[in-house]
């Protein structure tokens, strides 16, 4: 069997991952905006409409280039770290001046930054329902819960909740057998993406992510090590 290409990829062909309709192109998740070059090799891809497909691009851009400020602390573009977040706010003074807008210093003069969270949200959710149908399978409903917060302000039990995936002896229900998540359970690796502790790493300190089957589907990413995202779907 080619783990590359599974049964469930077949199944699917036929849906857009974020809405159910025909899917007239492939969209990489995640979106390489969230990533570095050079990319990681066989970035997962899935079935999308070219509607949804252009739709979440400025909203990708938009938390790029805000999560790269925060972490570096300020909306400079050359002063930044990644390339391709300088090149984006370098050829778009106004979302750098919209950024630039979004912090603010409390009475202990410490930099506070205000996201523009229903932007936030609306990539979260994308990349969410991306990876679950990639692992699993499309997750078009709405889900019982979206949630986002800095990894660093999360207590050491929160984060250590959100850090655990399920381990073999943890799972009271397998993954669909043939699935991504299926084969991840057992040790394999279905893709060149490897395996960290449970966590699929698609670049080690930018991007990884976490699909997992027990009382729902739950899918766990953290963005540049800084940003901790949790969506869910309940049974």
């Amino acid at each position: 069997m080619d783990l590359r290409h599974l049964f469930i990829d077949e199944r699917h062909t036929g849906m857009c991952v974020y809405c159910g309709t025909h899917p007239d192109t492939r969209d990489h998740i995640p979106s390489k905006v969230l990533l570095d070059e050079p990319y990681p090799p066989e970035l997962p891809v899935v079935g999308a409409c070219k509607k949804c497909n252009s739709s979440f691009s400025l909203d990708e851009q938009y938390l790029a280039c805000f999560l790269d400020c925060v972490i570096h602390g300020g909306a400079e573009a050359s002063d930044l770290h990644r390339p391709n977040v300088k090149r984006i706010l370098e050829g778009n003074p106004a979302l750098q001046l919209r950024i630039e807008g979004a912090w603010k210093k409390d009475d202990a003069d410490n930099l506070i930054w205000e996201p523009e969270a229903g932007r936030v949200r609306n990539v979260i959710l994308k990349l969410a329902r991306g990876h679950a149908a990639y692992e699993l399978y499309p997750k078009l409903e709405k889900p019982s819960i979206v949630g986002f917060a800095p990894l660093r302000i999360l207590s050491d039990d929160q984060r250590s909740a959100f850090e655990q995936v399920a381990g073999d002896d943890e799972i009271d229900l397998w993954p669909e057998i043939g699935s991504r998540a299926f084969l991840r359970a057992f040790g394999k690796s279905p893709d060149r993406l490897p395996l960290s502790g449970g966590w699929v790493v698609v670049q080690p300190g930018r991007y990884r992510y976490s699909v997992s089957e027990t009382g729902g589907v739950i899918v766990r990413m953290v963005l540049s090590e800084y940003l901790a995202c949790e969506v869910v779907w309940e049974l």
